[in-house]
């Protein structure tokens, strides 16, 4: 983490949680898995993340149960340490230092106190791995350094998919390459199997993953060519055989054996996961179109749950191969970001494309996807070198009632193929509809899209600029009689300069002009004539980013060269401001402020410069934000604006930067009394440990502690009235499946009995209280009339005055009247004895 003053850059989510492969507990109810450098902790029944275990300061790379107490979880991170939690609290327990980068980590219930580790070997020819087994220390202290290592297997895979235990830890099995080794720990001996790589009906024999019978001396591998091996007889050198099986077209991606052994279940790139009888393999089960490659398999504990992690940062939870129950869908990688990074107006969520021919709405704040939009709208196959229709620009009004996306297709020997799609926003669905379908736009492929945000604008509009060197205008035409059917776009105007290929295309806040580059000249329009204004020219090298100042900085044009310059122009003079030398990868402009950001290659990493056009000294400034080149980031509204008092954490008062690393890591930028805030609200949630943590729980907490707050305050004057919920019937209602119960009609008059009932219920316990007041009161008054009791005369200052005894409370009453209703009788008996 670092910081710049009160400035810290930090981690936001979209890590992938298919990294490794996630952990399901011995109940079902809880999934673990790595997700950057924290563990994520999943309802399996609600999806909502219910703990963030932090505490590794580098990439987690793998979750292990521990064999002795299944309420505890190991995790490995290159940072070189082995961490224990308590996964139900998200509490650290202790810290084990190896001080090497671990890559996989494994453990078994025959080994107690022993951990198994992968680790890379100092060899300066190639990167070499090794399993290393470790001795965990008895110790208090919370952090332990850990320096009994003993070598395991000399040469393994890095891939947690390539090594299993089997047997409870009787022999571990390790593949790599074409090889196979399988090493018994009673006999401290080890047995090598080797393929050739390449078989004669063309197919790779290479290993791609391994599983072990639970109880079975019986080896699963997979390999590239989509076989499945299965090895048995390999406590011999010469005599193990092994059976194949093929369903698979590409090559396997995950193995995993059921907890007894009776299933072996598989998966690929197919996206269907396949589950083989054991010893019965002609029969065998399927589940299709799980949406994208299988690249783990897990059952849990009590064979209750399947989970399969996916390619698309995605991980299925499965109840018994039969359907699915749950998904945990993750920030969606892909091959790389095409579009830019949006912000949805209505949704406030994160807008980017995701799988093939999606874009993907992502909760920034819940880090969490909220759902995919199909712009394609085709089935996406899975096939190597076919060429599909991709999602490469969007684009959104400022109001959010319109969005545009580009998608094409290019195959080798035919033309590009363009769409244009104008998608409105549905206030019933809240979601996006097409509208219009524009086929091939352009006659070349399109380099830059914005729409006009001016608020007092009539009309909406849109402008394409493309390689076939012209830049169009696309104005929505809406009918007189009709507000929302009947709406279509059409070109209103078509534009170009010289022959000259136009780059990047921009609008002024208030919609009177359009910035078109085309190469290294500026050109300004005026939209509502279409008259080409002014040209602005500047030192050579073709114009890359370009945008306009915003608020009291309007009347200025910022423009970011090939030579690396960054330039500014005055609108009002047609002159260059001022430049500056700096390799600017991208230019971004806050909507709610004048600052605006500008990330620039140094180094081989990142600064970013965050400055206002009218001021020469930067509002803040931060080295090497990451590393490597960022080219997608978007500033992204606050619903409550920050109160920061700090000069160099102004700029974020209205506006968080979200950008994303070239590992595709989402990070943004955040004060540390926001990061205090956080992490004291995260602090006063107290929930029950048997209820899963979602929306829904801590609304209706926070409902029940303010019913707790005002049930103690009236509680001292009065008793509190039992509530409807509390009702035998209302709890038979809910507790009764719903196939059993009777109709609705009994239902109900079940349900208002119930409540007359309580009524009827507590104005007999008045009015039998009432009788019993009158009865005391008689049987006091009939006490009274023997003799006549007189108030004790007290002396007080030479006074005499009469004692007032203190008043009764209710309890005293009622033990008194208690003790009244006692038999004495027997004290006679003693007495006179």
């Amino acid at each position: 983490m670092l910081e710049h003053g009160d400035v810290r850059v930090v981690h936001r989510g979209g890590s992938k949680i298919n990294f490794r492969q996630p952990v399901i507990t011995n109940d079902s109810s809880f999934l673990l898995c790595a997700s950057g450098e924290c563990v994520k902790v999943f309802s399996t029944s609600t999806e909502e993340c219910i703990h963030d275990l932090r505490g590794h300061t580098g990439l987690v790379t793998g979750v292990l149960l521990k064999p002795s107490n299944h309420l505890q979880v190991y995790s490995c991170s290159t940072d070189g340490t082995v961490r224990l939690w308590d996964f139900t609290d998200g509490i650290l327990i202790k810290t084990y230092v190896i001080g090497f980068p671990i890559y996989s980590i494994y453990a078994s219930a025959n080994h107690e106190g022993v951990i198994f580790i992968v680790v890379s070997k100092s060899d300066q020819r190639s990167e070499l791995f090794q399993l290393v087994a470790v001795q965990l220390p008895q110790s208090g202290e919370q952090l332990v350094e850990a320096l009994e290592l003993s070598a395991v297997l000399p040469d393994v895979s890095p891939k947690p998919t390539a090594i299993a235990f089997g047997r409870g830890g009787e022999y571990i099995a390790s593949a790599k390459g074409p090889q196979l080794e399988v090493f018994f720990f009673k006999k401290q001996k080890s047995y090598r199997f080797f393929l050739k790589e390449d078989n004669k009906k063309g197919g790779k024999n290479t290993f791609t993953c391994v599983a072990c019978h639970p109880k079975d001396d019986c080896i699963a591998t997979g390999h590239e060519d989509g076989k499945i091996r299965l090895w048995r007889n390999f406590n011999h050198k010469k005599e193990y055989t092994y059976s194949a099986l093929h369903w698979h077209h590409g090559a396997v991606g995950s193995l995993c054996f059921t907890p007894e052994g009776t299933n072996l279940l598989s998966g690929g790139v197919e996206s269907v996961l396949v589950q083989w009888r054991y010893n019965q393999e002609t029969q065998k089960d399927f589940l299709p179109r799980l949406g994208a490659a299988i690249t783990h398999i897990v059952v849990s504990p009590d064979g209750a749950l399947f989970c399969t992690s996916h390619s698309d940062n995605k991980i299925t939870i499965i109840q018994s191969c039969v359907k699915v129950s749950a998904v945990i869908q993750g920030l969606v990688k892909g091959d790389g970001v095409r579009t830019d990074l949006m912000v949805d107006p209505h949704s406030k969520a994160m807008v980017l494309n995701g799988k093939p021919g999606h874009l993907q709405f992502y909760s920034l704040q819940r880090d969490k996807l909220l759902y995919n939009l199909d712009i394609v709208q085709q089935e996406y196959i899975h096939e190597e070198g076919l060429r599909q229709f991709e999602v490469v620009k969007a684009a959104f009004t400022a109001s959010g009632d319109w969005l545009a996306t580009v998608e094409e297709r290019q195959q080798k020997a035919a033309e590009l193929e363009l769409n244009l799609k104008l998608w409105a926003f549905d206030e019933h669905t809240q979601s996006f509809v097409l509208n219009t379908t524009i086929s091939a736009p352009h006659e070349a492929r399109i380099t830059a899209m914005c729409f006009c945000h001016a608020a007092d604008i009539q009309t909406t509009m849109l402008v394409t600029n493309s390689k076939d060197g012209h830049f169009k205008a696309w104005q929505l035409a809406v009918p007189a009689h009709t507000q929302d059917e009947g709406s279509s776009w059409s070109c209103d105007f078509v534009g170009a300069y010289h022959g000259l290929v136009p780059e990047c295309c921009s609008f002024s806040a208030d919609g009177s002009l359009l910035a078109v580059s085309f190469q290294e000249v500026v050109t300004l329009w005026s939209p509502s004539s279409w008259e080409l204004l002014t040209t602005l020219s500047q030192p050579p090298g073709a114009i890359r980013q370009l945008c306009f100042g915003r608020l009291s900085c309007s009347k200025y044009l910022l423009g970011a060269t090939a030579n690396n310059l960054l330039c500014c122009w005055n609108l009002l003079t047609c002159s260059l401001e001022w430049s500056t030398v700096m390799e600017t990868n991208l230019l971004l402009v806050d909507p709610l402020s004048e600052n605006i950001a500008a990330f620039c290659s140094q180094a081989g990493s990142t600064d970013l410069f965050v400055f206002k056009p009218n001021e020469p000294r930067p509002v803040f400034s931060h080295k090497a934000v990451c590393s490597g080149k960022v080219t997608r980031a978007v500033f992204a509204p606050r619903e409550e604006m920050l109160e920061s008092c700090e000069e160099s954490s102004q700029w974020l008062n209205y506006s968080q930067l979200y950008f994303l690393t070239q590992y595709m890591d989402l990070m943004t930028f955040s004060t540390k009394a926001e990061e205090d805030k956080l992490m004291a609200s995260s602090k006063q949630l107290v929930i029950d440990d048997s209820i899963a943590m979602t929306p829904f729980c801590l609304l209706l907490g926070k409902h029940r502690q303010q019913q707790e707050n005002q049930d103690t305050l009236g509680g001292l004057s009065a008793e509190r009235t039992p509530l409807p919920q509390g009702s035998v019937a209302i709890k038979e209602l809910l507790q009764t499946p719903a196939h059993v119960l009777p109709s609705t009609s009994f239902l109900c008059s079940m349900f208002v009995q119930s409540l007359l009932i309580s009524v009827t219920d507590s104005r007999e316990e008045n009015k039998h209280e009432e009788e019993e007041m009158e009865s005391e009161k008689e049987n006091s008054d009939e006490e009274m009339e023997p003799g006549t009791s007189r108030p004790e005369l007290v002396p007080v200052e030479g006074k005499v005055t009469e004692a007032t005894a203190p008043p009764l409370t209710k309890a005293q009453v009622r033990e008194l009247r208690r003790v009244k209703k006692l038999d004495h009788s027997w004290m006679h008996n003693i007495l006179d004895t």
